[in-house]
């Protein structure tokens, strides 16, 4: 092999090396600080969540009241629910801070509808689960269902 060809190849190698460096930096970066503008303008257009299914019996169930941590680092923190959704994710501007390396900065949200409340996943890396069904679009969350993000569990009370 002569030496343009050995330089060329030694070339695109280191090329095609700090293309994967900057690619991994680039998700760890967003795994820590969330999208860039640039990344949340190519996401879809977020939609309002499906209207909830009737409720199957006659008798009308209470409301959630609360949020309870129930397994994980966090366990027995409870967060009193209120007509704003609850964020949960190990940014600091989240309203239930996890440390759980499983969890993203912005994870999923609590949203408020119709006197119940819905489970939304962020676009996480290592999804938000419903009673061992991992969740893909705004999901009805019922009272005492765990909620688990990573190692962290949590259920609504009233």
């Amino acid at each position: 092999m002569n030496e343009a060809a050995y330089l060329a190849v030694r070339l695109a190698f280191l090329t095609l090396l700090w293309l994967f460096v900057l690619s991994a930096v680039r998700a760890v970066r967003a795994d820590l600080f969330g999208p860039t503008r640039r990344q949340q303008r190519r996401s879809p257009v977020a939609r309002p969540p499906a209207p909830p299914p009737p409720p199957r019996s006659s008798r009308r169930q209470r409301a959630a009241s609360k949020l309870v941590v129930t397994a994980g680092g966090l366990r027995g923190t409870t967060i009193p629910l209120g007509t704003s959704a609850v964020t949960i994710g190990r940014a600091g501007d989240s309203t239930l801070v996890l440390e759980d390396d499983f969890a993203s900065a912005h994870h999923a949200r609590l949203i408020p509808a119709e006197g119940q409340w819905l489970v939304e996943d962020l676009g996480s890396t290592n999804g938000t689960y419903l009673d061992r069904t991992k969740i893909t679009r705004p999901t009805p969350v019922p009272l005492g269902a765990p909620v688990r993000i990573g190692k962290t569990v949590m259920e609504l009370r009233r």
